[in-house]
């Protein structure tokens, strides 16, 4: 029986790649994201792919994307809890407090759902167990310059995930994060373009598929081995001694 992965932002970027890749190994995926149409691109080409159009802030539409899953596939073996947005960039005066909880809101107060839901599906099914993994980004380690919001987001979930992984112990449920830097998405070419128009260093990226693969390694793992943290990143990239 394929093992079933749910992804969460899977219309496009990172999601989207993960979820290509998931599918061409032969695994069921849960297909998670505000917008339908790119999710039902990729649910049209397989039975494998199952659209859910949620917003991962609303709790009751998580459990039912989640729900709707395990009635399709009978049950969940992984969370990618990877759903995530960068705010406009500022000196922390600048940023607008809508801003900050739009952040919080969609980071971390999303992902607890999301993560919380998987928990309970994972605890509950037999046979019992599964694994969750949270994107950390590389911003769980090292801020960039103007990145308040996303920065304390991202480390809230290194947080997330050490929790999860000690209540998963007696549970057979395993937690770990990837911090990815600079896979070529949307969101990262934006983020290049912008700093090129401010004069600063260019951004070195990577192809996403490397993510995705990365990715596809660590769900395989029996669950009791563990990736507790991995790092993926442009080789090139100004991670270390970022300033």
């Amino acid at each position: 029986m394929p093992q079933t992965i749910m992804i969460t932002g899977a219309g496009s970027g990172i999601g989207k790649a993960t979820a290509l890749q998931f599918i061409k190994s032969g695994w069921n995926v849960g297909l998670v994201g505000r917008r339908k149409t790119p999710l039902l691109e990729i649910a049209e080409t397989t039975e494998a792919a199952l659209a859910l159009s949620c917003d991962i802030t609303n709790e009751s539409a998580v459990k039912t994307a989640f729900s709707k899953t395990v009635d399709s596939f009978g049950r969940i073996d992984v969370l990618f809890n990877n759903a995530g947005i960068f705010t406009p960039g500022a000196a922390i005066d600048e940023i607008s407090l809508e801003d900050w909880k739009y952040s919080v809101d969609v980071n971390l107060t999303g992902s607890f759902i999301c993560a919380k839901q998987a928990f309970k599906v994972m605890r509950s099914q037999n046979p019992q167990g599964g694994r969750i993994i949270n994107n950390g980004s590389i911003s769980a380690q090292s801020p960039r310059p103007h990145s308040t919001s996303y920065t304390a987001t991202k480390h809230a979930i290194t947080g997330l995930t050490k929790s999860i992984s000690l209540d998963g112990r007696p549970f057979n449920i395993a937690c770990g994060q990837i911090d990815i830097g600079n896979a070529r998405t949307e969101m990262v070419k934006a983020l290049a373009h912008r700093n090129t128009a401010a004069g600063r260093d260019p951004e070195y990226t990577m192809d996403v598929d490397d993510v995705a693969r990365t990715l596809l390694h660590m769900a395989e793992l029996p669950l009791e081995a563990n990736v507790q943290f991995m790092t993926i990143m442009a080789t090139k990239m100004h991670l270390i001694g970022r300033g």
